[in-house]
């Protein structure tokens, strides 16, 4: 089965994740440890996956990312119009 991706990137959102979690303070493992306490398991390779658009995000992952990081899914999804420019 073929991945889709859009312009090479798996998600859209890797860069303001990389972007709030430095605003945060918070490593990778240390997101990871606060996404467990939501439930959602993810590794420190799935965060750099994410942050890298080597990674799909799940709805409910995305989500999880504004809990943790205290942020809006506008706030998250911010910028990402660029994506689909020619």
């Amino acid at each position: 089965m073929k991945v889709k991706t859009l312009n090479g990137n798996l998600n859209i959102i890797g860069k303001n994740l990389k972007k709030y979690r430095a605003l945060r303070g918070l490593s990778q493992p240390a997101i990871c440890r606060k996404l467990d306490l939501l439930g959602v398991t993810m590794y420190i390779s799935d965060i750099y996956e994410i942050e890298h658009g080597k990674k799909t995000v799940k709805d409910f992952e995305a989500f999880a990312f504004c809990k943790v990081l205290d942020i809006s899914l506008e706030e998250l999804y911010e910028g990402s119009e660029k994506y689909f420019e020619q």
